[in-house]
């Protein structure tokens, strides 16, 4: 019997990827319905059910319950970050295996990760979630700034603030608690602030088993902690990388990680690594594409497969361990503006991809598109990703085409007041 799987979310381009991975298997995507426009190949599925975000649980299980009496699922995979309490809702209502709805909590509930990790003895970060100004500022007099305020949910650094004086505690509330989804009735986030390189590490789990496939350097920008670039793998000590694959892997496996692939952010610290976020999905950003050229190994085709139902740890440590495979230094580059307006045109992308080593320039906004300065990662404007024989001669070939782009901006004068 072919396999039918359901994939929660519009799953970008896996199932594409999975039809073609494997002839003759069907896929069913349920999705919200603003983002069936994210569905590629729509008219591939056996269906397309869309769905209001706001629609109950129940909502979600019964449309998937409904086509599983006449069509039954034989699996279930979701590939994002925001359809993944559905997903894992519908699987258990099926049967079907998956990430456990507290696995999945705990990745989403940046509070309660923190909880469990500390009660775990994991990582006993000073955090916690407050409902108010006046418990942001208690938590400041009981251990001290700097800190990191942010929402308790959310993605793309939007919402994050450092914060070195108390003097800015109210306006890091007010962008952390209106950044989130639910906004500030769900409180934020405080957390004691960690200092020293970030790194990004890619998992694969397959049956409780936990694999490192590689670790990323990240630069974010000190003022808004967005993602600015990436280059992998990272230049790091055979010690410390150690360090931090043991560290990762006590994370997922404290979370109840049993199967896929994972992303988890740490900073390497003086006392060793510590804990920023982890997801049960892949890394954003194009991670994955750099850790395919560094290592050698498709993070994305292990998800397809295993999604498949295939064993695919085995192979991706053979991939790892074999002396043969393709790989090279790999980064990526963001850019970014500081000025608001209405973007006119890009200029200098061949310029850019013209630089020794580039293999990629890629625009992110249209013109006409309406921009403002560095805040989330949606507002940056356009990436470079390159390759060299090290991973500083990356770095630097993507910066220095990076530097190459010209944004051409249309604004208004300010500050003119009318004079009577």
């Amino acid at each position: 019997m072919s396999e039918h799987i359901l994939v929660v979310g519009p799953g970008r381009d896996f199932p594409p990827r999975i039809r073609r991975a494997q002839p003759g298997a069907r896929t069913t995507v349920i999705c919200d319905i603003t983002y069936i426009g994210r569905v590629r190949e729509p008219g591939e599925n056996a269906r397309v059910i869309c769905i209001r975000r706001d629609a109950p649980e129940q909502e979600w299980i019964d449309l998937a319950m409904a086509v599983h009496k006449f069509d039954p699922f034989t699996l279930i995979a979701s590939f994002g970050e925001s359809d993944q309490y559905p997903y894992a809702a519908i699987a258990e209502a099926l049967g079907l295996p998956a990430h456990s709805r507290e696995t999945v909590k705990l990745a989403h509930d940046k509070a309660a990760m923190r909880a469990w990790l500390r009660e775990k003895g994991i990582d006993g970060a000073a955090a916690a979630r407050v409902e108010d100004l006046d418990e942001l500022r208690a938590f400041v007099r009981r251990h001290g700034l700097p800190c990191i305020v942010k929402p308790v949910t959310n993605a793309g650094s939007a919402g994050v603030s450092k914060v070195t004086s108390e003097d800015a505690l109210e306006r890091a509330w007010e962008r952390a608690a209106g950044s989130g989804p639910g906004s500030a009735h769900s409180g934020v986030l405080v957390e004691e602030f960690f200092d020293g390189p970030q790194f990004s590490v890619e998992a694969f789990s397959e049956g409780g088993e936990h694999q490192v496939v590689g670790i990323t350097r990240k630069y974010s920008d000190p003022a808004t902690f967005v993602e600015l670039g990436h280059v992998s793998p990272a230049d790091l000590p055979g010690e410390q990388r150690r360090d931090i694959e043991s560290y990762v892997k006590r994370i997922i496996e404290a979370i109840g990680v049993c199967d896929g692939p994972t992303h988890t952010e740490v900073v390497l610290t003086s006392r060793g690594p510590r804990l920023i976020e982890t997801h049960v999905r892949m890394g954003g950003d194009k991670i994955t594409d750099l850790t395919l050229d560094a290592t050698g190994v498709d993070i994305d085709d292990y998800a397809v497969r295993q999604a498949l139902g295939e064993r695919v740890l085995p192979g991706l440590r053979a991939a790892l361990d074999a002396p043969d495979r393709p790989t090279s230094p790999s980064s990526i580059w963001f850019a970014s503006v500081d000025s608001a307006g209405v973007l006119e045109a890009v200029v200098g992308t061949d310029e850019a991809a013209a630089v020794p080593g580039v293999t990629e320039v890629s625009v992110l906004a249209e013109p006409g598109t309406t921009i403002g300065t560095l805040a989330d990662s949606e507002s940056r404007l356009a990436y470079v990703r390159a390759r060299a024989d090290t991973a500083d001669d990356a770095l630097k070939a993507a910066q220095q085409a990076v530097s190459r782009l010209e944004f051409q901006l249309r604004t208004r004068a300010q500050g003119i007041e009318a004079v009577v």
